[in-house]
């Protein structure tokens, strides 16, 4: 039988919180005038309006004589029956709200608007006093950080020196960005992450909304097999082997292309479909990249990065809580980048919108002379959960199998085989030398200031 919630009952709900002002404070976050009779509504408002302004319930005589409804004294009022309210009154609130978002999606699929649907009829089905009262810090220390480490999931990102500058590696519900400029190894870094989870014995899905599917499974074939990719095709049978081996011992994964401008309803229900049709519960998803991805929640206009990357990262993040999985995706730097060698937050394509939700973002340092030599260098651009920005992770680039490996920690300290950004800087320092000739009637002097000019011409004719 559906609860009917006449106008006499919602006008017991005000007399109630009139009556006890510690209970509309706790109804507060779901207290809406607009889901009142009409008869109601007035009283309502005024009722909202008047704590609002003034801090203080007002009193029955205030509320008759400007809106001209008697809310009366209830007698007898105990705990049992505020416990009543409260849960009678979230019912009210849910249904009521429910009921409103249902008739206004009805008006948005007559005008063809069906992206917003679904985020307004979830918001109404999720409206609920606050019953969680936190984490109460001294009561158990060691089931906290214990729940934190099981919860959270941190999982190693096959690369030991990066993993410890995350305080062990990435949790799943964080949305993590791999920013580089175009060509910088993007979606190499996406990829080589994948095999070393799935190796791990990890389930998930690379989403590429630029590259094929082939040639995507393609350069994995090239880091699982440890062939060239001049050489897949030259030997096929060993090929097939060495990743049904691979197979045989790891997780599952996925490779799905979906075109660009695609969002997250569409990603998500890609995933649920997934789950449902093979039983699988995936552990990842990599987003191969953010930019090409359109909001749900808001139209925007494609060229207004800003606010359209604002709404894409926190949809994805919050798919990520959702479905507690690690998340990754990748973006791109501006051209401000091209030429540097630090990078900062100016530097990412459509502004800190995105940098203010990610939980990680790392910049991809390279150059082509730097990946000749088997060269790259993550530099740390933001940590939410460790103490990492601002340092860099050398790692050792296979250009003939695409595998991205960690060196370790000495390479770290010693340059890693070739110029990085941490030798780059100390050599383009201005420096001057003072000489005298050997008849000792001259002095010559040197300054080195066009050092960087010389360097990157030497650069250029390695390249």
């Amino acid at each position: 039988m559906t609860k009917e919630y006449t106008p006499e009952l919602q006008k017991l709900f005000l007399e109630m919180m009139l009556q006890d002002a510690q209970s509309y404070v706790r109804v507060q976050n779901i207290y809406n005038p607009e889901n009142f009779d009409r008869s109601l509504r007035d009283v309502a408002r005024f009722i909202k309006s008047h704590t609002d302004d003034h801090k203080a319930m007002p009193t029955a005589e205030q509320v008759k004589a400007v809106t001209g409804v008697e809310l009366k004294h209830v007698p007898d009022l105990t705990e049992d029956h505020y416990s009543w309210f409260m849960s009678e009154f979230e019912g009210f609130t849910k249904r009521q709200e429910l009921e409103r978002a249902i008739l206004k999606a009805a008006d948005m699929l007559e005008k063809g608007d069906y992206d917003p649907v679904e985020k307004l009829i979830k918001d109404a089905v999720q409206i609920s006093l606050t019953k969680d009262m936190g984490t109460d810090y001294f009561l158990d220390p060691r089931g906290r950080l214990l729940a934190i480490k099981s919860n959270n999931g941190q999982v190693s990102t096959g690369w030991p020196t990066l993993d410890k500058r995350l305080f062990g590696g990435m949790n799943r519900g964080e949305l993590n960005i791999f920013a580089g400029g175009s060509g910088s190894g993007k979606s190499l870094f996406m990829q080589n992450i994948s095999i070393n989870w799935v190796t791990q014995g990890l389930n998930g899905v690379y989403l590429s909304l630029e590259l094929s599917e082939g040639l995507c499974a393609m350069r994995m074939d090239s880091m699982v097999a440890n062939v060239s990719t001049k050489e897949v095709f030259k030997d096929l049978d060993t090929i097939e082997m060495k990743v049904k081996m691979t197979g045989k011992k790891s997780g599952s994964l996925r490779i799905k292309y979906m075109p660009a401008q695609s969002n997250v309803n569409q990603i998500r229900s890609y995933l649920k479909e997934l789950q449902i049709q093979t039983g699988t519960q995936l552990d990842f998803i990599m987003v191969d990249y953010l930019d090409l991805v359109m909001p749900v929640s808001a139209k925007v206009s494609p060229n207004d990065l800003f606010v359209k990357d604002k709404y894409v990262s926190e949809e994805l993040r919050n798919l990520a809580k959702e479905l507690n999985i690690l998340m990754i995706t990748a973006s791109q730097l501006n051209r401000g980048a091209v030429e540097e060698i630090e990078f900062d937050h100016s530097h990412i394509a459509g502004g800190l919108s995105k940098i203010n939700t990610a939980d990680n973002v790392f910049g991809i340092f390279t150059s082509r002379a730097m990946r000749e030599r088997g060269r790259y260098q993550l530099q740390l651009m933001k940590t939410r959960s460790s103490s990492g920005v601002g340092m860099k992770v050398d790692l050792e680039y296979d250009l003939e199998t695409l595998r991205i490996t960690d060196p370790g920690e000495e390479a770290q300290e010693s340059g890693l085989r070739g110029v990085g950004a941490t030798n780059i800087l100390s050599q383009i320092k201005t420096g001057s030398s003072v000489s005298t000739a050997e008849d000792g009637t001259k002095i010559n002097a040197t300054v080195d200031s066009t050092k960087l000019k010389s360097m990157l011409a030497g650069l250029k004719k390695v390249e």
